[in-house]
């Protein structure tokens, strides 16, 4: 099992920055990736941005040369840096981690989700 926790949203003007992070706890040694994901009121939730154990960071098209994501090297910790925010990047953010278990010749994996943080960005 892993636990995770935000911190960090709120309310910003356009063109603010924010910084979230997310902690993990449990099972944290068979983590392989981790990361950032939105839902907007009426909308599907959407990639924001993943880094896996290996340090291969991938971002949604919207977020790209804006978010930066990283992590510490035992995945205790995933922060999500946001820059040049815009009213379009409201939403609730939501870190996730996915977690593999199993035998090798059968590994599965299964997702873990925080509870939301509120990112409100308006004028």
């Amino acid at each position: 099992q892993v636990q995770l926790v935000e911190s960090g949203g709120g309310l910003v003007q356009p063109g603010g920055s924010l910084r979230l992070s997310c902690a993990a706890s449990g099972s944290i040694r068979s983590i392989e990736a981790m990361g950032w994901y939105r839902q907007a009121p009426g909308k599907q939730r959407e990639l924001v941005a993943t880094v896996t154990r290996g340090g291969r960071s991938s971002y949604g098209d919207s977020v790209k040369g804006r978010f930066t994501i990283s992590r510490d090297n035992a995945f205790h910790t995933v922060n999500l840096q946001m820059n040049n925010l815009e009213p379009a990047d409201t939403a609730v953010y939501y870190c996730n981690a996915v977690r593999s278990y199993g035998p090798v010749e059968g590994v599965r994996y299964e997702d873990y989700w925080g509870q939301g943080t509120q990112v409100t960005v308006s004028s």
